[in-house]
This record gives structure tokens, C-alpha cells and sequence, in this order.
């Protein structure tokens, strides 16, 4: 053998070697991966009717990558529940599950999340009909179904659409679909399943009573929002809906919160990381009106803003009486209106906790809140304050004002005038519109002498007849009409005997038919108030009020009378002590409305006549 024929020789044989290590290699790897997916099974949670493989991080692509699994689901008698989340499953493979299910009628909770990792997005409508079409053939009565974290898209939403609308989700209570992807287009194709599942729920004598709903990071915006909230009402048995992070504005707000009043059993709403506005918040706080059972409101970072605040402090004084969480942070809310809100919380025995962190109360503002809430012995359910964005810059103030402007006239569409018909509705006499009338004759005739105040007063409210016409005139629903129409009252204001006693007997008419209202309506209209008067930042342009001392003495004569409570007082200390540098022009007048205020506030709460009881 010459010296090449040795080499090639000597080549061939380490070769050889380098083969054979491989293959030894590669058979212990596949001995490893079978012992790993033994051991894998062997942790399986099996009983109490439930076979859980949660978590095992197993990749399953075909039909005999899960042959032990699908031994082990055929094998289990009375298979209630069946958990594969944190898995990831190929179509044949889930096909094979399939076949497993189609005998397993008992099943009832499907713990499906976060199965298809790493797989094409066009795989997983397949791979969710075989299962669903396996559940329909068994004829199983499904009470939980959790497809969360599985990023399948409107497509996905397809996958299950059958299965929603089948017997199978007549008694489902429990829907989850969290961070899914779907999308407006999924929202809308989930929407007319659950509303054709109740519809052929009732048509078989039974009743689709979905209890929660889970649907949060999945970009539903106004319209899938809207489609939801049809299902919503119509079923009208839901206890808990969680919607955070859906793109969802002020008009998808109104929609969902319209549907909320028709589930007197909701216990939990969290609507996290939308867009309320002042018109979104308060849609939600008439929902809450009627609501009795609720227990959690997280509207955090929302844009719940002053105004908003404001109205939910006036439903938490009205009612939900057993609410036990509050989230109202990163919401732009001021320290007055922060304050109100603590305040509001005072008698709420079953309250544990309250976030207002990240909001803009500044320093003194959060020390102020830490007071108040520790002052009412409820220092431990307010939660930190960490976060805090500081007092807010008038200059931003200005800015944020034009975006809101930009964003209604961008939103403004063909259904604008269905959204705003109830609010807008303006009550016609004689071919005129009331209101009009009231508010441009009154400017005509302010610009006459003060002198004549009280002959104007007589004249054009008609005094002698008082409760009648101007009465009449003033829509109380509308809260900056009737704001408006009190500062215009009460600029009129002078020492002048007979004046002075037509403009306070006035203003005590008009405060009256306000504050005998509910406490939404009183607190809509402080607040609103106070917009005018420049203490508080409204939405949009509103053109601030100049004011004249006669003003805040009306208020000062106000804040006195029996109609004004004390936490209405409360409110308006709230911002006149915050804000009294405002008022240094006209001092007396302001110090007077002060110290009313402070001494409403701080007289103890009295025990109601006993005229008040009916024996």
C-alpha cells in the first residue's frame, strides 16, 4: 500500500468514527427528549376531574407527539376540565386531541391559553375548529373557556364562532379571551356569536347567562366596543367585564356604559388604559346609578380628568355601598377634585383600597390627600402616591384643551346626532328654542344700568310670579346653561335693598330646583360652576366668566341656606381655598364666601329632625 492509498486508508476509517459518534449522539438525544416528555406527563395533575398539563413548555406537532397525551385524555373517566396552556400545538397534533374529546361529554372547563406559540397565525383557526367541532360531537356543556394570550386575529375569532353559537356555550359563564389580537373585525364577529348563542339559547328554552367577560389588549376600539355592547345588554347577566387597553374612546365608552345599567349583577368593571373624557365618565357614572353590586372600578388611566372625578365622587355619595376598590390613577386629576373623591369614600365601610397615584396633585396636594384620607381613619386603603405627575402647567392646560377639540370634530359622523340626541335635545316653544330665548335676552338686558336690576328682575324673570317662568326656562339637566344662567343672575347683585332681595330670592330658586335633584346632577353643576369661574380646568374652550364681587357674594348667602349640604360646601372649600389667590382683587367678598365655607364644613353633622321619619 503506497502512502496516498494509507492516508485515504486512515481518512475512512476516522470517518467512520466521526459517524458513529454522531449517531450515538443523536440516538441519546432522542432517549433524552422521550425521557423528558415522560417526565413531562409523569407531573400531569390528574384528578378531581381535571387533567392538567399546564405549563410543561412541550412543542407538539403531530399526531404521535401526543400519543401519551392523548392516551391519558381517552383513558380519564369523567374528564371535567382540561388544561393546556403554556404549550404549543401543531393543527395535527390538535387534531388528535380532538379525536379524544369527541367522547368526553362531561367536559366543562377548557383551560386553552397561550397554545400556540411560535405557529403560524393561519394554522390556529384549524387547529381551534377540530377542537371545537370535537366539544360540539360530545356534546359537552362548557362553563369556562380561556383562549387568552394566543394572538390569533380576527381569523381566530373564526375558529370558535361555531363553537359560541352551539349548545355546547349554552351554559358557558366564563369567557376569556385576553390579548388575542382580534381586532375591531374580531370584535364584531365575537359579538353577533354571543348575541346568536343567546338568541338560540332562548329558542331551546334555555338561558345564556355569561357571567365574565375577559378581553383585554385586543384593539377593539369604538366599533368592536360598540358591536360588544349589543351583546352586552341583551344579555343582561354579566358580573364581571374587564376590557383594558382596546383604543377605546369616549363613544365606545357611551356605548358600553349604556349596556352596563342592564347588568344589575356586575360586581367588577375594569375598562384600564382607555380614553373616558369628561362625556365617556360620565356615561359611566349614570350606569352606576344603577348598579348595586359593585365591588371593583378600575378606571385607571383613563383620562378620567377633574370633572369626571367629580361625578364619580358624586355616585360614590349616592351609592354603591359595598364597593371595595376605586382606581382613578393617571387620570389627570387635580388635588381639589382628588380631594372630593376622598371625601366621597368617608362612610364606605366595605372600602379597602383607593389609587389615585399618578394623577397631578403636586406636593402639597399629595400631603393634603394623605391628610384628609388619615383624618377619616382611612390613611391604610390609600394607595402610594409615587408616581405623581406634579401640579399641572396652565400652558399644557391650553394645549389639551385644543386636542379634545380635534379629536370631537374628527370623530363627528354619521351617527353623531344618535349619540348626542338625548343630550342635545333642545325643548321648542312657540317655534323658538327656550333656551336661546332665556340666555340671549338676559345678556341684552345685563348691559342696563345695575341701578334697574330689580325692575329687569320683575320684568323679564316675572319675580311676581316666580317659579313659573323662569322656572320653566331653565333646563337643570343641562348644567352649564343653568351655571351660566346663576352667574348672570348674580352679577346683577348690589346693596340696594329691593335689588338685593330679588337677586338672592332668585338665587335661592334657581339653587333650589337644582340641589333637590340627585346628587349627580348638584355635583355636575358645581363642578361646571366652577369652570366658569376659572377654578377648574374644563374639556374643551369654555370661555371663563369675569367675575364680580356680587357673585361670590351671592354664593356666600347660598352656602348658608338649608339647600346647600355640607359636602356641597366641602366641594366648593375644596377649590376657593386652592385657589384664593384668584379671588384677591375683590378680598372682602372673597373672605366672606370663605368663611362660609369653612364654617359649613366644620359643623358637626347633625342627627335629622324627627319630622324627616314617617311613623
Amino acid at each position: 500500500m503506497d502512502e496516498e492509498e494509507a492516508l485515504a486508508a486512515r481518512s475512512m476509517t476516522s470517518r467512520s468514527v466521526v459517524t458513529g459518534a454522531e449517531e450515538e449522539a443523536a440516538v441519546i438525544m432522542a432517549s433524552d427528549d422521550i425521557a423528558q416528555l415522560a417526565d413531562a406527563l409523569a407531573k400531569t395533575h390528574v384528578g378531581d376531574g381535571e387533567l392538567s398539563y399546564k405549563g410543561l413548555g412541550l412543542k407538539l406537532d403531530d399526531a404521535e407527539s401526543v400519543e401519551e397525551l392523548v392516551r391519558e385524555i381517552e383513558q380519564y373517566q369523567g374528564l371535567r376540565a382540561l388544561r393546556l396552556e403554556g404549550n404549543t400545538f401543531g393543527v395535527e397534533a390538535a387534531q388528535a386531541i380532538a379525536k379524544a374529546l369527541e367522547s368526553k361529554d362531561l367536559l366543562q372547563r377548557c383551560y386553552w391559553s397561550d397554545m400556540f406559540t411560535a405557529r403560524l397565525r393561519s394554522e390556529i383557526p384549524t387547529a381551534l375548529r377540530s377542537l371545537g367541532s370535537a366539544l360540539m360531537s360530545a356534546g359537552a356543556r362548557l362553563t369556562e373557556l380561556d383562549l387568552s394570550d394566543n394572538a390569533f386575529g380576527p381569523d381566530g375569532v373564526k375558529g370558535i364562532e361555531q363553537l359560541l353559537k352551539s349548545p355546547s356555550c349554552y351554559t358557558l359563564r366564563e369567557l376569556r379571551l385576553n390579548n388575542c389580537g382580534m381586532g375591531i373585525g374580531g370584535g364584531k364577529i365575537l359579538a353577533d356569536a354571543l348575541i346568536d348563542c343567546h338568541r338560540h339559547a332562548l329558542a331551546q328554552g334555555a338561558q345564556f347567562k355569561l357571567r365574565v367577560f375577559i378581553a383585554g389588549r385586543n384593539r377593539l376600539e369604538n366599533e368592536g366596543a360598540r358591536a360588544l355592547a349589543k351583546a352586552f345588554q341583551l344579555m343582561g347577566s354579566l358580573e364581571e367585564v374587564h376590557m383594558p387597553q382596546n383604543g377605546i374612546t369616549h363613544k365606545g365608552v357611551m356605548a358600553l356604559a349604556s349596556a352596563m345599567r342592564h347588568n344589575p349583577e356586575l360586581c367588577v368593571l375594569n375598562f384600564n388604559d382607555n380614553t373616558f373624557t369628561k362625556r365617556g365618565t360620565l356615561a359611566m357614572v349614570q350606569a352606576l346609578r344603577h348598579l348595586r353590586h359593585v365591588q371593583v372600578i378600575n378606571f385607571g388611566d383613563c383620562l378620567v380628568r377633574s370633572e369626571g372625578a367629580i361625578a364619580l365622587a358624586a355616585v360614590l355619595r349616592e351609592g354603591l355601598p359595598i364597593l371595595r376598590e376605586l382606581n382613578l390613577s393617571f387620570g389627570e386629576i387635580t388635588e381639589a377634585s382628588a380631594l372630593v373623591v376622598a371625601q366621597a369614600v368617608m362612610d364606605k365601610t366595605h372600602m379597602e383600597n383607593v389609587d389615585l397615584n399618578g394623577n397631578c396633585l403636586g406636593e402639597e396636594g399629595c400631603e393634603a390627600l394623605r391628610e384628609t384620607m388619615e383624618n377619616m381613619d382611612k390613611g391604610d386603603m390609600l394607595a402610594s402616591l409615587s408616581d405623581d405627575e406634579g401640579e399641572p402647567d396652565e400652558e399644557d392646560d391650553e394645549d389639551d384643551d385644543d386636542d379634545d377639540e380635534e379629536e370631537d370634530d374628527e370623530e363627528v359622523g354619521d351617527d353623531s346626532n344618535e349619540d348626542n340626541e338625548d343630550d342635545e335635545e333642545i325643548v321648542k316653544e312657540n317655534g323658538v328654542s327656550r333656551k336661546t330665548t332665556v340666555l340671549q335676552n338676559f345678556t341684552a338686558q345685563q348691559s342696563s344700568r345695575l341701578s334697574s336690576a330689580a325692575p329687569l328682575l320683575r320684568s323679564f324673570f316675572g319675580l311676581e310670579r316666580r317659579g313659573r317662568n323662569l322656572m320653566q326656562q331653565i333646563d337643570v339637566s343641562d348644567p352649564h346653561e343653568a351655571a351660566d344662567v346663576l352667574l348672570k343672575i348674580a352679577s346683577l347683585y348690589c346693596e340696594e335693598p329691593e335689588t338685593k332681595t330679588a337677586v338672592l330670592e332668585t338665587i335661592d330658586d334657581v339653587l333650589k330646583k337644582l340641589f333637590c335633584g340627585s346628587t349627580i346632577q348638584s355635583y355636575c353643576f358645581l363642578s361646571t360652576l366652577l369652570v366658569l369661574m376659572g377654578f377648574l380646568k374644563g374639556e374643551g374652550k369654555i370661555k371663563k366668566v369675569s367675575l364680580v364681587p356680587g357673585q361670590l357674594l351671592c354664593l356666600e348667602h347660598a352656602v348658608q341656606q338649608h339647600y346647600f349640604s355640607q359636602h356641597h360646601a366641602q366641594l366648593l372649600n375644596n377649590f376657593m381655598s386652592k385657589n384664593s389667590d384668584a379671588l384677591k382683587s375683590f378680598s372682602a367678598a372673597r373672605e366672606k364666601l370663605c368663611s362660609a365655607l369653612r364654617e359649613e364644613v366644620q359643623r358637626p353633622t347633625l342627627i335629622p329632625a324627627i319630622h324627616h321619619f314617617h311613623f
